[in-house]
């Protein structure tokens, strides 16, 4: 054997594809639409009021299609970034960036609830078939209900390529069996990472420390203790599945205890199935857990209290109503919650061309210049009913791009490529799912937090892919980078069908 023969092949993932439907030019469906009824509104003023008449529409005609058509590096049309700062100003207006909670706040029932898109829920628990207690959150303004996973993944720090090639593939086709998941409307992962407050360690060693040893290794071990976690850092892993409340369209709404005895034998199932993926032994997290990493989410100066209290086998007796911020202020690119400042980022291109497993892998790793980070991907996997026609249509419209523009360009030409290759693949049994991505990142001093951006600007460079500042919306983005199972789309005031076409 030949030693080219005895190389092992690198494989490389891609063929990312974001939804666009058929127009002229390279145009839109609904520029496209706008074009035409212009055209007929500027013929029949220009005949009926004369030629000044016909040029003023048509320029007024224009400039609403240029501000529909012409978008940026991200995608974003004019007319979405007007809307944007309309709705941030109305908002700010009524003093809805402000929020303040607890005996003194604006609720009148004085708890520190949770705001924005996660104030309406509510949080039960239910034990699983194998007798593992979960929790189950409800958001009833969607009629959604989530469990929350946590996972311990393994890493590929000296794991075999062929391992690493197993654990990509396994997750592959559990993110495909989700789409055969009755009732399943979405999926997340986040990664967390987060200085260690070494609570953990000293309550490990100090507590096992022979009053008899030697004065020596007495001070080497609390030494240990006192250096070990400065610049450490944990990480955590959390998958958040969401149902629908309806079993199907027009049917009964279904209350927490028909969902959580319905559940209660299928996580068992979800559970295993990540075990294969690399994740670890996956558990659903307790609704005590789940308390305390919303608490600590909003309010990071907490963390070293409930650690402490959990070294000491303490319960931390945290409710649902309390785990809230007891203020917050959402500005137009950050957000300032209790003892902490954070920005977060979504992503707008995924990596162009074929890339490796560890592409995002210093995206994920913690960063000196960031407290706390949290990756989070958003799932929405395709019904495999719909999938065959989304790919054709897709297919379709790609062929249109390019043949209705005289000079088509390379990426035009490679979208009908990638579109071929994804009708090949469903057809093939591939399953079909939108994805998205939150960045959060979160200091604790203000100062810093231009370094934090500077951070995440530069490693989104380096994980080819491209992220923008969430403007006007920071407090719901960082709720969606939550482990709470929020569904956006579901939140929209414009349906993201038009929302998309604008």
């Amino acid at each position: 054997m030949s030693a080219i023969e005895g190389r092992a092949t690198t494989r490389t993932y891609g063929n990312w594809r974001k939804p666009r439907t058929r127009g002229v030019g390279g145009l839109g469906m609904f520029p496209t639409m706008f074009g035409f009824a212009g055209a007929v509104m500027v013929i029949i003023v220009a005949t009926n009021k004369g030629l000044v008449a016909g040029v003023i529409t048509a320029a007024v005609f224009a400039g609403v299609l240029a501000a529909v058509a012409v978008k940026d590096k991200h995608g974003e049309s004019g007319m979405i970034r007007i809307m944007n700062r309309a709705g941030w100003l109305f908002a700010r207006n009524r003093g809805a960036h402000l929020y303040r909670s607890g005996p003194l706040g604006f609720a009148e029932w004085g708890t520190a609830q949770l705001p924005g898109l996660a104030a309406g829920s509510r949080l039960t628990e239910w034990k699983d078939s194998y007798g593992r207690p979960f929790a189950l959150i409800e958001v009833p303004s969607t009629n959604d209900f989530t469990v929350v996973l946590g996972a311990e993944p393994d890493g590929s720090a000296l794991v075999d390529q062929e391992q690493v090639d197993i654990w990509v593939a396994e997750w592959g086709s559990w993110l495909e069996a989700l789409a055969d998941e009755p009732g399943l409307v979405a999926a997340s992962v986040t990664l967390e990472t987060a200085p260690d407050t070494g609570t953990r360690l000293a309550s490990e060693v100090l507590g096992r420390i022979d009053d008899r040893g030697s004065d020596f290794s007495k001070s080497v071990l609390r030494k240990i203790v006192a250096t070990y976690p400065a610049g450490a850092a944990t990480i955590k892993a959390y998958v958040a599945i969401t149902f629908a409340g309806a079993t199907r369209t027009g049917a009964a709404r279904r209350s927490p205890e028909e969902v959580g005895r319905e559940l209660a034998y299928r996580l068992p199932g979800l559970t295993s199935g990540l075990s294969s993926t690399g994740a670890g032994a996956a558990r659903p997290l307790t609704a005590q857990d789940l308390c305390e990493v919303v608490r600590i989410a909003y309010d990071p100066a907490a963390a070293i209290l409930i650690d402490q209290a959990n070294s000491a086998g303490q319960a931390t007796e945290l409710y649902w109503p309390e785990v809230g911020p007891t203020a917050h202020q959402a500005a137009w690119d950050s957000y300032r919650h209790d003892s902490a400042l954070s920005v977060s980022w979504m992503m707008s291109q995924a990596p162009r061309g074929n890339v490796g497993e560890s592409i995002l892998s210093r995206l994920l790793a913690p960063h000196r210049h960031i407290a706390r980070k949290r990756v989070t991907m958003l799932y929405r996997p395709i019904d495999p009913a719909r999938a065959a026609a989304i790919v054709e249509a897709d297919k379709r419209d790609a062929e249109f791009l390019v043949g209705s523009t005289k000079n088509p360009t390379g990426r035009s030409r490679k979208d009908v490529i990638a579109a071929f290759a994804n009708e090949s693949e469903e057809s093939g049994g591939a399953g079909l799912v939108n994805f998205g991505m939150v960045v959060t990142a979160t200091v604790q001093d203000p100062a810093t937090i231009e370094d934090a951006r500077a951070a995440v600007d530069s490693l989104s460079a380096q994980a080819r892919i491209r992220l923008r500042v969430v403007h006007g919306s920071q407090d719901s983005a960082f709720a969606a980078g939550l482990p709470l199972g929020l569904v956006l789309p579901r939140h929209l005031a414009i349906p993201h069908d038009i929302r998309d076409q604008l």
